[in-house]
């Protein structure tokens, strides 16, 4: 059942639904580790896609040998292992964003689609605030925040613009990601190449994409 198919006026997400998200995202990942990579490669470490297709790896045994039984769990025990097994900038920005998240949702059986746009704030707001990135610096937060607004805006707006939401975050989000491809990066390693920097997508803002693409399709899917 998808969540179109739920209670139109107040569809609810449950365990199962964010373990499924996550599984989405981990296959994404594998899949698309090669290019985000290559991506990296061109103004950064060039480890990016090796290293979330490890943590998402990790990420998936920890939830098998775990089973959360809320959103809020599911979430916390993903951005915990990210932390914990990917290198990089990219595991403690992760890692922060799905911790922040599950925070935000408690321990509740289910959560709203509202609740998790406010949730996405709370992970919005702890990635700003660990890597210092505004919108405009090349980072993944030119994915996230559009996003997020994009996403809290629907979410708000009743039944059937809750419909839509997910999709329309995601194509937002994909946007964001395009967008970074000619600007400057002012944050992180890509910052030192200057000029350089100008004409590649940044590889953490290609993974935002991927997770929130991943999320509109779970939701499609049910």
């Amino acid at each position: 059942m998808s969540v179109e198919q739920r209670d139109a006026d107040n569809p609810e997400l449950n365990a199962r639904f964010f373990l499924v998200w996550i599984g989405r995202i981990a296959e994404a990942i594998a899949e698309e580790k090669d290019r985000l990579t290559d991506l990296d490669a061109a103004i950064g470490d060039g480890d990016h896609g090796t290293n979330l297709n490890r943590g998402f790896t990790a990420v998936r045994a920890a939830l098998e040998a775990k089973q959360p039984e809320s959103p809020g769990a599911v979430l916390v025990t993903v951005g915990g292992t990210l932390i914990s097994t990917v290198g990089g900038a990219s595991g403690p920005l992760y890692g922060t964003v799905f911790r922040r998240m599950g925070k935000a949702l408690g321990e509740a059986e289910s959560v709203t689609v509202q609740d998790l746009a406010a949730a996405f704030e709370a992970g919005l707001e702890g990635l700003c605030k660990l890597g210092g990135a505004n919108v405009g610096d090349k980072t993944m937060v030119d994915v996230f925040a559009p996003a997020v607004d994009a996403f809290k805006s629907a979410a708000g707006d009743g039944a059937s613009a809750e419909r839509s939401a997910f999709n329309l975050a995601a194509d937002v989000a994909e946007a964001g990601a395009r967008e970074t491809i000619p600007r400057r990066a002012r944050k992180g390693r890509a910052s030192y190449l200057g000029e350089r920097s100008e004409g590649h997508e940044d590889p953490g803002a290609a993974s935002a994409a991927l997770i929130w693409r991943a999320l509109a399709q779970t939701a499609a899917a049910g």
